[in-house]
C-alpha cells in the first residue's frame, strides 16, 4: 500500500534529518522524503501534527515469554524489531526451536523477531551447539544470555568456530566465581542492607577475558548490559584498539543506581545490578557520545516471582513499552538533542546487527515510529500489553507516547 505520512517533524539519526516534512512509503520500503516519488498514488494518508517521526525502535535484548502479548508489547511501545536472547525454556539450541520462533512471528504479524541462538547446548557452557542450523533458522547471532561460560577453553573454541563462519557472538561479561552468590552491587548500600555484592571486577575479568579472546581468534563480539565505569573504559580501550567489538547497555541502568533498591524493593534488582552512581554516569556518557547502543532489557515476570524478599525475587524489569519515554527522560536529564538520543536506540542496534533498518533512507524497511513527544501517561500495570507488570516506575508520569507503528509499510499498532 502507497502511504504518505504528513505534517510529522521526521528525525532519520543515520542520515541527519530532522525537519518537518512528508514521508512516503511504497511496497513496505521508504519511497521518499519530501517530494513525492515520480509516479507515487497515495492510498492513504496519515496524520503526524505534533508528532515526531522516526526509525522504529530496534530492541536489542528482549525476552518473549508469552509472544503474542509481547509482541503487542512491542508495537505498542515503537518498537519494530526485537532481539530474543536464547534463554527460553527449552533454550534456543536447536535449529527447529528457532525456526518455529521465527515463524510464529511472522504468523502474528506485529514487531520482527530476530532470535539469538545458544552458543552451547543447553547453554550450560561445555559442548557448541549447531550454530551452521541455527543460522539458517534465522538467527542473528550466538549468545548465552546472561549465563557465564565457565570453561575458557570451550568459549576459545567456540569463538574460534564462529570467526571461521563470520558468526558473531552476544556475551554478558560475568566472572561465575565472583557473581555467583551475589545479588546488589557491592558497595555501601548492599553492606547496609546485608545483601550479597557483586563487585565491579565480575564484570571487568569477564570484559579483559573476552577481549583476549576476541584479540586471539578475530570474532566479532557484542557485550550485553555492561554496567560500570570500569567496563565501559575496557570496552573503550578495545575498541579504539580497532578490536570488533560493540557493547548495550540497558536503559534503567542509564537512570537508576544502587540506591533505587530504596527498602529491597524487588523491582530495583536487575542482572546485573544497579550500580553506583558514578557508574550510571559512565555509562550515560557513553551513550551520549555514540559509543553504546542502549536496549530495554525486557524481562516480563510474573507477580508472583517479585512479591518475595529482594534476594529471591527474579531479576528483570518489563522494558518494552518504556524504552523510548525512559531514553527521553534520560536525554532531558543528560541535556541530549532528541535525534542523538533516537539513534541510541534505532541506528546503534542496526548497525550492531549488521541488517536494514534504522533509518529513514529511500529503499529501507518501512519500520516507522510515530510518537507523541510531550504526551504525558502515567504507567500503570493496566496501561501495559505486556503480561509482566514488573518495573521500578510503576504508577511513575511518563513523558513520550507512541501514537504509531508501522512494520514493513503495515499500521500494526494505532493508539
Amino acid at each position: 500500500m502507497n502511504i504518505v505520512i504528513e505534517n510529522g517533524r521526521v528525525i532519520d539519526p543515520k542520515n541527519g534529518v530532522d525537519r518537518n516534512t512528508s514521508l512516503y512509503v511504497a511496497n513496505g520500503k521508504i519511497a521518499g522524503l519530501g517530494e513525492k516519488p515520480a509516479g507515487f498514488a497515495t492510498e492513504q494518508t496519515l496524520d503526524a501534527t505534533g508528532c515526531v517521526v522516526c526509525p522504529g525502535l530496534i530492541d536489542l535484548g528482549a525476552r518473549l515469554n508469552s509472544i503474542e502479548a509481547e509482541l503487542a508489547a512491542a508495537v505498542a511501545g515503537g518498537v519494530t524489531s526485537v532481539v530474543v536472547p536464547p534463554d527460553a525454556d527449552p533454550p534456543l539450541d536447536e535449529p527447529e526451536l528457532a525456526d518455529r520462533l521465527v515463524h510464529r512471528g511472522k504468523e502474528i504479524g506485529k514487531a520482527r523477531v530476530l532470535p539469538l541462538g545458544a552458543l552451547t547446548l543447553g547453554l550450560k557452557g561445555e559442548r557448541l551447539a549447531e550454530l551452521a542450523g541455527l543460522k539458517k533458522a534465522g538467527c542473528v547471532a550466538f549468545s548465552q544470555a546472561n549465563k557465564p561460560v565457565v570453561d575458557t577453553e570451550a568459549l576459545l573454541r567456540a569463538m574460534e568456530y564462529a570467526a571461521t563462519f563470520g558468526f558473531a557472538v552476544w556475551l554478558q561479561p560475568q566472572d561465575y566465581w565472583l557473581s555467583r552468590n551475589g545479588i546488589a552491587h557491592e558497595g555501601e548500600v548492599a553492606s547496609r542492607l546485608g545483601l550479597a555484592g557483586i563487585p565491579v571486577a565480575a564484570e571487568t575479568i569477564g570484559i579483559a577475558t573476552i577481549v583476549q579472546l576476541v584479540r586471539d581468534t578475530g570474532c566479532r563480539v557484542h557485550l550485553t548490559r555492561l554496567s560500570s565505569a570500569a567496563g565501559v573504559a575496557l570496552v573503550g580501550e578495545a575498541i579504539t584498539e580497532g578490536l570488533p567489538l560493540s557493547f548495550d547497555i540497558g536503559v534503567h541502568h542509564l537512570l537508576l543506581t544502587e540506591n533505587d533498591i530504596g527498602f529491597f524493593n524487588p523491582h530495583a534488582r536487575f542482572c546485573p545490578p544497579l550500580r553506583a552512581q558514578s557508574d550510571r554516569q559512565a555509562l550515560s556518557t557513553a551513550a551520549a557520545s555514540g559509543l553504546a547502543a542502549v536496549c530495554s532489557d525486557h524481562t516480563p515476570v510474573g507477580a508472583d516471582d517479585k512479591l518475595l524478599p529482594f534476594g529471591e525475587a527474579r531479576p528483570g524489569a518489563t522494558g518494552l513499552e518504556v524504552l523510548l519515554p525512559l531514553t527521553l527522560k534520560w536525554a532531558e536529564a543528560a541535556g541530549i538533542a532528541l535525534p542523538q538520543a533516537l539513534a541510541r536506540i534505532t541506528a546503534a542496534p542496526a548497525a550492531v546487527l549488521g541488517l536494514p533498518g534504522g533509518e529513514l533512507g529511500v529503499g529501507a524497511p518501512a519500520d516507522i515510529c510515530v510518537f507523541d513527544p510531550g504526551a504525558i501517561w502515567q504507567f500503570t500495570p493496566e496501561a501495559l500489553k505486556s503480561r509482566g507488570k514488573n518495573s521500578p516506575w510503576l504508577d511513575y508520569m511518563m513523558t513520550g507516547k507512541v501514537t504509531m507503528t508501522l512494520v514493513g509499510g503495515r499500521v500494526v499498532y494505532s493508539a
